[in-house]
């Protein structure tokens, strides 16, 4: 269903599994376009080894409609509660592996590196982002704070991943080139 023809298809990811948020962005040049986004909820009633089966089902479904050509996802903080953050690295790991699975690149960003990149503070508040996804991206409404927090982390690959790759390829090219430069030989 990939509706257009040019440009990037970002899908966002909030991992939880509880909720799992993610949201949609096309970009072209310098244009960002929302096209959809939306919450799993996962009944928390279910075992955690069910609630990541139905997670993997429903974002494989979100995956297939929207036909992102890249993705992003928070990456893993540390948090105070060793439990909770075992439970989000379970959904970080069906998420990867979706990802995986349909053949799309996928980048990490940190939550402060989100927030910095969408309100200009890394310590910025889940309303504050929100408030900035809605105006960068002229909703209508607020988005629900996972999917807000799923639009944000889209909004910093379309904004931050070209940028970083022409550093990367600037960082091998440097390190090629010093290789190029050594001699190959001792001289006696």
């Amino acid at each position: 269903m990939r509706c257009y023809a040019y440009g990037v298809i970002a899908l966002g990811i909030d991992p939880g599994t509880r909720n799992l948020g993610w949201g949609v962005v096309h970009r072209e040049g310098n244009r960002m376009r929302h096209i959809a986004h939306g919450v799993i909820r996962l009944d928390a009633r279910l075992s955690l080894a069910k609630r990541l089966h139905v997670l993997d089902g429903e974002l494989s479904q979100v995956i297939e409609r929207f036909q992102p050509t890249v993705g992003s996802v928070e990456s893993l903080f540390f948090h105070k509660d060793a439990q909770a953050a075992a439970k989000l690295g379970h959904a970080r790991g069906v998420v990867l592996l979706a990802f995986a699975r349909a053949g799309i690149e996928l980048a990490e960003y940190p939550p402060a590196r989100v927030k910095r990149t969408v309100t200009g503070r890394g310590q910025a508040e889940k309303k504050q982002v929100a408030m900035m996804i809605r105006a960068m991206l002229t909703l209508d409404q607020v988005p629900q704070a996972d999917a807000a927090d799923a639009l944000a982390i889209a909004v910093t690959h379309l904004r931050l991943g070209p940028v970083l790759s022409r550093e990367e390829n600037r960082s091998l090219a440097g390190k090629v080139t010093k290789r190029r430069r050594r001699p190959s030989a001792v001289k006696r």
